[in-house]
């Protein structure tokens, strides 16, 4: 007896089986390596930007912002002339000293934020906010790109009355130049404590620069500001 022949149509879902099982496997191998090139990567940071290192000069000034990721949103303002130091952590919330598995469980209330040293007379908080601005989704409630849930909402903290006006005003100015329809959803509110986060949560776009970029990429932030701003978030 001769065996029934196979049809071409009865190969396509094994083909793409192995297809898909290939993919997956190329993908561990490639986060592997990832990890591996990370931790042979050099692990000292710029001591201008480092939180562990760097001390607040007199005259500095401080802003606390939430941009969804604290690895993004340090990364984007580690590069802005005129800031001396970026710290992730967290605030916003109900709890002290809160841990990343704790806030990441949105049950303590608090944000993922940066803490900003800046320098006032090489850029002001209007400027930054500007920025930040530029570097969110403003049009979405506790959630940004790939993130959902109260941790990941954008905010500004503000330290002082001062910052607490210019940040209204620039929303304000921000409702009549916005290049999109949606609503903004980005609260402002006054400064409550910030808890830094753990070590391996600072300067994570230095230290683990090949996750960084591929979560980056693969959350599509950087695709979603070119759609909402036209231009790509500061890298």
């Amino acid at each position: 007896m001769n065996p029934k022949p196979v049809s071409p149509a009865s190969r396509k879902p094994r083909l793409s089986l192995w297809l898909a099982f290939a993919f997956i496997v190329a993908l561990i191998a490639w986060w592997e390596w990832g990890a591996q090139q990370d931790r042979s990567a050099p692990t000292q940071v710029p001591v201008a930007k480092s939180a562990a290192l760097a001390t607040d000069p007199p005259g500095a000034e401080m802003a606390i912002l939430a941009g969804g990721c604290f690895w993004c949103t340090e990364a984007d303002f580690d590069k802005v002339p005129g800031v001396l130091s970026t710290t992730s952590g967290y605030t916003g919330g109900k709890t002290a000293n809160p841990s990343y598995a704790e806030v990441s469980s949105h049950t303590t209330g608090h944000a993922e934020a940066v803490r900003i040293v800046f320098d006032p007379k090489q850029i002001s908080y209007p400027q930054l906010l500007a920025i930040y601005w530029r570097s969110i989704d403003p049009t979405v409630r506790d959630r940004q790109f790939c993130d959902i849930g109260t941790p990941y909402r954008t905010a500004i903290f503000a330290t002082s009355a001062q910052q607490l006006q210019q940040a209204q005003a620039s929303l304000a100015e921000l409702q009549t130049t916005k290049p999109f329809a949606e609503p903004i959803q980005t609260q402002i509110q006054m400064a409550q404590d910030f808890y830094p986060a753990e070590p391996e949560h600072q300067n994570y776009h230095l230290v683990n620069p090949v996750r960084y970029e591929f979560y980056r990429k693969s959350c599509g932030r950087d695709a979603r500001l070119a759609q909402l701003w036209g231009t790509p978030a500061a890298r």
